[in-house]
Parts: C-alpha cells; sequence; structure tokens
C-alpha cells in the first residue's frame, strides 16, 4: 500500500476543501494533500452559468443522492444532488450569492460557539470576496471569489419587483448590505459571464505550488487513528484510487470538508459517531460521539408556477432552435444572456409568521417552468415563484447503512415534521398567490399551474407542499458545533475527543443559515484555516 506523509490531508475539493488548500499551503511551509473522490472539472457545461441543467443529474460530476421514504412528504423519496469533482457543489450550484443574516451567526455564539457572531464572521466574508460593486462596509474587492451583478434587466422580473413594491415589500439592491428583507435582483458567483466556483476562484490560482498536491478519482474510504478512546489521534486517511487502495498520513491534521452527507458517512465508517449504530454494523468503535450524523436541516422547495401571457421566458428561448441559436451567440459573444446568469435571477425575503422578527421565506424566481429543478422546460411560457421556509425546525439525520464506504449513507429528512414548518410552507405558498395577483402582474400571469386554483384551503396547500415539496440544495448540521452533548465539533472545529482532526464545511452549522449556503460555507473555511495555521503555531 502506497503512504506519503503531508502536514494536513483534505478530504473533499468542495466549497470549503478548495478554500482550506489555497490558504493552507499559500505561505510554502507545510505541505497539503486535497483528496476528491470526482474528477477533474473539464466538462465545459460546468462552467457556463446555465449549464448545472445539464449537471443536476449527470451521473459523473453529481453524486445523485436520494432522501430515505420522507413521511413528511407523504413517503416520497427526494433526489438529492451534491457536487462530485473539482469544486463539489460550487461547481453545479445556482450560483446565488447570499450569506444570511447577522441574527443567525449571533444566534451560533450565543449557543456558545465564541468567535462566531456577525461581528466575527463579516471580515471572513469580506476576505473572500472579490465583488464587481468594488469593497464597502460590507464588501471585499480584491478577494478570490467573484460577485457579479446581473447587467441584463428581464421584463418579466422587473414586473415582479414592482407588484411586490405594490403588496408592501421594498426593492432591496444587496441581500448582503445593511438588511436582507427586500426585493430585487440577485448577485451570482461569475466572473466575466463564466461560473466562479472554489476550484476556479481558489484551486486554480493555488495547483502549482509545490506543497500542494491534489489527487481526483480518489475516494476516502477510512480515517487512520492511532490510539483509542480519549487517546485518540487522527494520523491520515485510506483512500481508493483507480482500484488501488491508498493510504497518505497526516503529521498534522486531517481535515474532512466532504460536505453534510459524507463528511458524517466517514466518521462513522471510521469508528467516531453512536457507540450503538457503529456496533450494530460490525464497525469497531474508536470513539462514542451520538451527535455524528444528527442534526441534518435543509431548506424545502416549494414550487409555484405560472403560465405567462407573453412569450418572454427562457421557455420560450429554449425551446426555439432560433431562441437557442440567439441566446448561444450572446453568450459567446458578449457573455450575456440566459446562459450567463442561470436559471434564478431574482429573490425575495419576508416575513409569514406572526411571531417572525427578521424575514422567515425566501423566494427564487426563474424566468422558466418545468416539472421539477434541471428537467425540461415547459412547452409554454412559464415562470416559478419558488418559496422556502429558511430556519425550518425539522430535523433529520445520516447514517451508515454497512460498512461499505462506497455505499451512500441513508439520508433522513424529515420534512415538514416541525408544526412551524407546515404554517411557513402553507403561509409561503399564499404570499407567492399574493404576489401573482399584484396589479403590475396583471399582464403577465395568466394562469396559475401548480399546485392551481383548485388548491384553496390550508390542508389542501399542505397537501401541496407534501405531495411536491424538493430540496434546494442546503442539507447542513450533521456534526454540529456546540458545546452540549450532541455537539461533534467545537468552536475551532475540532472533533471533540480525537486530536488531529477537524470538520470544515457545512455540517458544522448548529442551525442552518437564511439563505444559500455556499457563502456560508467558504466563510466557515476561511475562518477555518486560520484556526489551523494558529493551533499549528502555538504547538510547533
Amino acid at each position: 500500500m502506497d503512504c506519503v506523509t503531508y502536514d494536513y490531508v483534505i478530504v473533499g475539493a468542495g466549497s470549503a476543501g478548495c478554500v482550506l488548500a489555497n490558504r493552507l499551503s499559500e505561505d510554502g511551509r507545510r505541505s497539503v494533500l486535497l483528496l476528491e473522490a470526482g474528477p477533474e472539472d473539464n466538462y465545459l457545461w460546468i462552467h457556463v452559468p446555465i449549464g448545472y441543467g445539464k449537471t443536476m443529474f449527470h451521473p459523473v460530476y453529481n453524486w445523485g443522492f436520494h432522501t430515505e421514504s420522507d413521511p413528511g412528504l407523504n413517503n416520497r423519496r427526494v433526489y438529492w444532488p451534491r457536487g462530485r469533482g473539482l469544486g463539489g457543489s460550487s461547481s453545479i450550484n445556482g450560483l446565488i450569492f447570499v450569506r444570511g443574516q447577522p441574527e443567525d451567526y449571533d444566534h451560533w455564539a450565543a449557543l456558545g460557539n465564541r468567535g462566531w457572531g456577525w461581528r466575527d464572521v463579516l471580515p471572513y466574508f469580506i476576505k473572500s470576496e472579490h465583488n464587481t460593486r468594488g469593497p464597502g462596509p460590507y464588501h471585499g474587492g480584491d478577494g478570490p471569489l467573484w460577485c457579479s451583478d446581473i447587467e441584463e434587466k428581464h421584463e418579466l422580473m422587473e414586473a415582479i419587483i414592482r407588484g411586490a413594491n405594490e403588496i408592501g415589500v421594498p426593492r432591496n439592491d444587496d441581500f448582503n448590505g445593511e438588511r436582507q428583507e427586500g426585493v430585487g435582483y440577485y448577485q451570482l458567483f461569475t466572473r466575466k459571464g463564466w461560473r466562479c466556483s472554489t476550484a476556479v476562484a481558489y484551486l486554480r490560482p493555488a495547483k502549482n505550488r509545490a506543497n500542494l498536491r491534489v489527487e481526483t478519482n480518489a475516494h476516502a474510504t477510512g480515517i487512520v487513528f492511532e490510539g483509542a478512546g480519549g487517546n485518540a489521534r487522527a494520523a491520515g486517511i485510506k483512500y481508493l484510487q483507480h482500484g488501488v487502495q491508498r493510504e497518505a498520513r497526516a503529521a498534522g491534521e486531517v481535515i474532512l470538508a466532504a460536505g453534510a452527507l459524507q463528511s458524517p458517512q466517514l466518521l462513522q465508517l471510521s469508528g467516531v459517531g453512536r457507540a450503538s449504530l457503529l456496533q450494530s454494523m460490525g464497525i469497531p468503535v474508536v470513539h462514542d460521539l451520538p451527535g455524528v450524523g444528527e442534526n441534518l436541516q435543509d431548506h424545502l422547495q416549494l414550487r409555484v408556477m405560472y403560465k405567462v401571457a407573453k412569450p418572454i421566458t427562457t421557455n420560450d428561448e429554449l425551446n426555439s432552435l432560433l431562441g437557442r441559436i440567439r441566446i448561444g451567440l450572446k453568450w459567446l459573444l458578449f457573455k450575456r444572456g440566459p446562459l450567463a446568469i442561470g436559471i434564478n435571477q431574482g429573490g425575495l425575503f419576508t416575513r409569514v409568521l406572526p411571531e417572525s422578527v427578521t424575514p422567515d421565506i425566501q423566494f427564487h424566481f426563474a424566468t422558466l417552468s418545468a416539472d421539477m429543478a434541471g428537467a425540461k422546460p415547459h412547452a409554454w411560457p412559464g415562470c416559478t415563484f419558488s418559496v422556502c421556509q429558511l430556519r425550518p425546525e425539522s430535523r433529520g439525520s445520516v447514517t451508515v447503512r454497512s460498512r461499505d464506504p462506497l455505499e451512500p449513507p441513508a439520508m433522513t429528512a424529515n420534512y415538514l415534521s416541525a408544526e412551524t414548518d407546515c404554517r411557513c410552507a402553507v403561509e409561503g405558498i399564499k404570499f407567492a398567490r399574493k404576489l401573482a395577483a399584484a396589479p403590475a402582474l396583471k399582464a403577465y400571469i395568466s394562469e396559475e399551474y401548480r399546485p392551481g386554483p383548485e388548491a384553496t384551503s390550508n390542508d389542501e396547500l399542505l397537501d401541496f407542499a407534501r405531495n411536491y415539496g424538493a430540496t434546494i440544495f442546503h442539507p447542513s448540521g450533521s456534526c454540529k458545533m456546540g458545546t452540549d452533548a450532541m455537539a461533534v465539533v467545537d468552536e475551532r472545529l475540532r472533533v471533540r475527543g480525537i486530536t488531529g482532526l477537524r470538520v470544515v464545511d457545512c455540517s458544522i452549522m448548529p442551525t442552518l443559515v437564511s439563505g444559500n449556503t455556499h457563502a456560508p460555507v467558504v466563510m466557515i473555511a476561511e475562518k477555518a484555516a486560520d484556526a489551523i495555521r494558529e493551533d499549528a503555531q502555538r504547538s510547533a
């Protein structure tokens, strides 16, 4: 078995892993190995912003997971796409730049996670960011990760903004500025018409460093430990590459950045987790840590769709040969148009529950409609008002099914198992309908396609949510940071009870942020890189 020693071994070259690989190797003093189970990111449709329609079901660049049958969704299994390859989910996501609310991070700090309040994390958001608007109190101008405005305004999106204003939602041109509440266009993780994944922003500039090695098609199968119980130390990673079992040793630390589904899976496979679960699978227990895989959270997406009275939607362009040629040429010549934007152009944050102090729902507005995300567009002009609850109370879990590291874990979401989540789902749909009925949209919205006008009562709207609700691709929380008995990592993201091991990805979120998760994960990795370097200096 091959075995080479590095200072740091990072598992997963996704949103967090690429950031860590760059930051931990940038001074040239320490050696870094980055392991990625998927391939290089050399597929064209990864880099064209609208291309996530091509990668949504791709058998190579997408893990293509499914949840367990969910009682809250009338026993349906939900498709959970996750990125596979350099950039991870940042190579296939919807490109939306949203940090969440300051209150999200202050809540993390209030739970005992020192150093994670809004004032603590804002500098890391700014550090990561290259905003095309330039630097300011809330934004960075020279970071690696590009955040760009949508340069072309869409007639339907402009009508949606006017309609929201008519029903009391103010215009907001910066959801990551002074306030989140309002309606407007999203900024996107794009750079001059191309996707700006973390593989592009962070890994590409660092790949030729002598002290950084990147191994693709390298599937981590287990953590190598020395010692046991309270004396266990993570000493390396076993991985499978092209059918050959290999091992890499870590003189400093092993860092799991495999995401909310596979980081807990790898811990459990390696003997770190709830002892009773591991014993039932025949996995030797290295450390009994019951919170591993628990606290799983996700944003449930409810896609309210409308037929549009004018042939101005992306459906019309994609369903016409001339339209496809036109948008292709617009991107090739000017890096503009639908190919440069993706699907969702605008957003809205507001409150629908009387007890909410800050926005509790988010909309993604698309000038396109299809029976599911990434599917073929409808044959008629259409648009989608996708609404999700920002702070779900439902909790699920991730657990290994067997000792086989190549078998996907069991993912139990438990959507709509909390009463508050059911109320918010119903009120979110009602708000979508209220917006669609605004005077500014009278000339545009011709008919509600789904849930359809026949669904009128709260029970019928909730049944729509149970029958059609799906992920908006934000699973988080399964290795939560905290101080209670179910916490997996401490405030420096070190796995409790194990030395030399950290988790750095969206699984460490104690509670899901109020918005899209990519920017927060980049922030988490930036902050973790500083903590790792500081701890290394102290121990030197």
